[in-house]
């Protein structure tokens, strides 16, 4: 095998893609190089026995630590399950591949992508769409068409093509595009309430150097590519199809009318089972799963195509909504008691239980990966139980699923979050979908953001979140707002959009069409914006700002700066001092080099207490300024007064009373605690009091 590459300078650096080097067993292989990051994208196929209902594609993106020089933690000293980075990856790598494979191809297929070396400036996901994309393209599975992404930025007024990882933190947007030669098929981003202006002109952009990098996978496929293999179709028989929905569209159209979700999915359910069995005793047992097989893919096709008629051809949705309708909304607020915060949202059938706990900076999650190592102080977990959907299913941990949705709903409202100065804790929500009917992770924004609000978390603005749908027949298409699970289901796009009432934070596409168009996806960007603002009234009309006083049971954090020459008094000879301290307040301190002090608290009177005690070790003594002191020492001369922890002065036994006084004892016993003056500060720093003067 020859060994073949093609290169490209896109965004001040060149990408090198080389093939027939390495893994060279696999149908198709590549190792994809930008900057000092190397990919290695491997694809195999293999034909099964029978047939499959669906295309069973996999998409493995599986990190290396040795990429960036690290050696695993842990007891074994391996990789061991992708971490939610990974899982990401993947879930962005096969959401724009998918679409492009013929809708009768049922092969295996299952695409690796393994990070070789990271620079830690140029993020792998889209290059690995690149690299994947590539490595279908040269080899002999029939995929349709090459697909190319870029991540892009926007720094003032300049765009950033492939912008690293360093200049992200400067960036208005964080945007990854993929597309074909002739549309744009996937779309991620977050954003710091960037304009639909500002996304558009972005995708455009971005479009303009997919179609470079998709030409430079053209040319290495005339280079090297294989001949496509012929594949096993899905068995078909136009007669009986045609005879299966001639007698049963009309039934099937009034079963799509059906409000109810359950209801809907019963009827059509019912049919399914009554027209299998009217055809099941027809065929030899030989034939009869192709047959059972076409008429059951027969049923979804008549499903899918009264579903996408009624709305491209007579404006109409399952439940009577307008195209741009959104559906019932309720909003509440503090639903559970003791935690630190809750709300309930529920839009339609979908509905989500946000709750907020509140923690310590010990608490913040430490993000272990190939990139340097980081800790956050924000997380949202998003749990999708099987009773959502009316299932019995086994439950185990979080699946791709979960991930994703979490992670495009924390990216919503991550750019909102109060930084660690504003408000020092670590926050974690959890959103629990109770009910499901499409738009869970948009609705999990919504919960997310009423329920921080009525923890006191101080978010800047309410975040809310709506999916945009498409049904595109021919060159008429209708763009749906707010869409349930059957529009999802049989549409070709789900576009979720999150924001503010100033700009969008979180985009997310996918669809299953071969690509979109300009005017589709400006379309979808109003009609979304529209959508978000009416959301957001009727949260605002829930809790309009957060709550100034946080639950009693979060815990209380009292964060401050100290000179860092006082840093070794607050700390006392081998831990003396703050040990009293703690032991007296019953709090937990933290003190960093720099200075800073947080006071960790389940009551504000320990919080208060233990500051005060800070506040004094760290304190000047003042001239003029009156002080509660006890009393440590008698002398003949006067008594010695401790005004702040360690810091002692004298009073003159002319200065304890207005009155002559003979001896110190008769005013004044070790002990005491009295009130003094400072009168003077002398040379040697030695402090003169006086309870005269306040007497």
């Amino acid at each position: 095998m020859p060994i073949e590459s093609v290169e490209l300078e896109i965004g001040g650096k060149k990408l090198v893609i080389e093939t027939g080097r390495v893994a060279k067993q696999a149908d198709g292989a590549c190792v994809l190089r930008y900057g000092d990051t190397v990919l290695l994208a491997t694809v195999c196929a293999m034909e099964k026995p029978g047939f499959s209902d669906f295309f069973p594609l996999t998409i493995e993106f599986r990190e290396r630590d040795y990429a960036t020089g690290k050696i695993p933690g842990g007891f074994f000293k391996r990789e061991g399950r992708p971490a939610d980075e990974a899982v990401l990856a993947a879930r962005m790598i096969d959401r724009p591949i998918r679409p492009l494979f013929p809708d009768d191809y049922r092969e295996e297929v299952q695409v690796i992508v393994s990070p070789l070396a990271m620079d830690k400036e140029n993020s792998p996901q889209a290059l690995g769409i690149v690299a994947s994309s590539t490595a279908l393209a040269i080899s002999d599975i029939p995929f349709e068409n090459p697909v190319g992404a870029v991540r892009m930025g926007k720094i003032g007024d300049r765009f950033i093509v492939n912008i690293s990882d360093s200049e992200l933190v400067q960036s208005e947007i964080d945007l990854i595009v993929a597309g074909t030669k002739d549309a744009i098929c996937m779309v991620e981003a977050g954003a710091k309430e960037a304009s639909e202006a500002t996304m558009l002109e972005a995708i455009r952009i971005a479009h303009e150097e997919i179609r470079k990098i998709i030409a430079i996978q053209d040319e290495l496929k005339k280079k090297c590519g294989k001949p496509v293999k012929k594949y096993k179709k899905v068995p078909t028989d136009k007669a009986l199809s045609d005879e299966i929905a001639k007698a049963n569209r009309s039934r099937i159209r009034e079963a799509v009318k059906i409000f109810d979700k359950k209801q809907r999915s019963q009827a059509l359910a019912v049919i399914d089972q009554e027209i299998t069995a009217s055809y099941e005793s027809k065929y030899q047992e030989q034939e009869r799963a192709e047959k059972i097989y076409v008429i059951k893919n027969t049923v979804e096709e008549v499903i899918k195509q009264e579903v996408r008629s009624l709305i491209v051809l007579e404006n109409f949705r399952a439940d009577g909504r307008k195209t741009t309708e959104i559906r019932p909304i309720e909003c509440l607020i503090s639903v559970l008691p003791r935690v630190h915060g809750s709300s309930l949202f529920t839009r339609g059938q979908t509905q989500s239980l946000g709750i907020v706990t509140l923690g310590t900076a010990k608490d913040a999650q430490m993000i272990d990966s190939m990139g340097q190592d980081s800790y956050k102080r924000f997380m949202l977990h998003y749990n999708f139980p099987p009773f959502s959907v009316g299932e019995v299913k086994q439950l185990r941990g979080p699946g791709r699923r979960e991930i994703g949705h979490g992670a495009l709903a924390e990216r919503a409202i991550l750019p909102l979050i109060p930084s660690d100065e504003e408000f020092p804790y670590t926050t974690r929500v959890v959103s629990e979908i109770l009910e499901s009917n499409g738009s869970s992770s948009m609705a999990t924004v919504c919960s997310t953001s009423l329920a921080l609000m009525e923890a006191g978390v101080p978010i800047k603005k309410a975040v809310a979140g709506v999916a945009m749908g498409l049904v595109k027949e021919g060159e008429k298409f209708t763009v749906l707002t707010d869409i349930q699970g059957l529009e999802d289901h049989y549409g070709d796009m789900d576009f979720k959009v999150a924001g503010t009432k100033d700009g969008i934070t979180a985009l997310q596409m996918d669809i299953k069409i071969k690509g979109l168009s300009f005017e589709i996806m400006q379309q979808a960007l109003v009609q979304a914006k529209d959508a978000r603002l009416f959301i957001l009234g009727k949260m605002n009309q829930c809790i309009a700002e957060p709550k100034k006083e946080l639950s009693p049971h979060a815990p209380r954090i009292t964060a401050f700066f100290i000179d860092i020459e006082k840093i070794k008094d607050v700390i006392g000879p081998g831990g003396k001092m703050i040990k009293k301290i703690i032991a007296d307040t019953g709090v937990e301190i933290d003190i960093e080099d720099d200075g800073s002090v947080r006071i960790y608290s389940v009551s504000a009177e320990g919080s208060d207490k233990a500051k005060k005690m800070i506040d004094d070790i760290t304190a000047d003594v003042e001239i003029g300024k009156i002080y509660d002191g006890r009393v440590t020492r008698l002398m003949n001369f006067g008594a010695f007064v401790e005004i702040l922890p360690g810091k002692e002065g004298l009073v003159h036994i002319s200065k304890l009373a207005k009155e002559r006084v003979n001896k110190v004892e008769d005013v004044v016993n070790v002990g005491d605690m009295i009130q003094v003056k400072v009168i003077e500060i002398d040379s040697q720093n030695r402090v003169n009091l006086s309870r005269k003067d306040c007497l």
